[in-house]
């Protein structure tokens, strides 16, 4: 992890823009479950109903990317300035846990897509 002013600003805008992706994301995803539910549906009816759905596979696919995105970024940060560890091990363990977050994450989405497991 760089500490170089640009490194940091180029992480501070990622933290930012991903925040406010992830906030219209959540909240869109909080209106569907409001309604679903409202609605009467069970887990499993939502669940065949998203099935074989591509909008709300790549609307899913983005939020993974927003979280892979910006859950390491804040993770890197509070290993560094609590943990008070190397910025060299703090972006190996962001690095890492964006990657297992992209991979579980579209897994998943790949999986309520398909409706079936991976």
């Amino acid at each position: 992890m760089s500490d170089s002013p640009r490194a940091q600003a180029r992480r501070w805008y990622l933290q930012r823009i991903s925040a406010m992706v992830l906030a219209i994301l959540v909240l869109v995803h909080l209106v569907i479950m409001v309604y679903a539910v409202r609605g009467g549906l069970s887990g499993a009816e939502i669940l065949a109903r998203t099935q074989g759905n591509a909008w709300l596979a790549v609307y899913y696919a983005v939020f993974v990317l927003a979280c892979a995105v910006h859950v390491p970024t804040g993770l890197a940060n509070i290993a560094v300035e609590w943990a008070r560890w190397p910025a060299s091990r703090a972006l190996l363990m962001a690095r890492g846990m964006a990657l297992l977050l992209l991979v579980t994450g579209w897994r998943a989405v790949y999986a309520v897509f398909t409706g079936g497991a991976t």
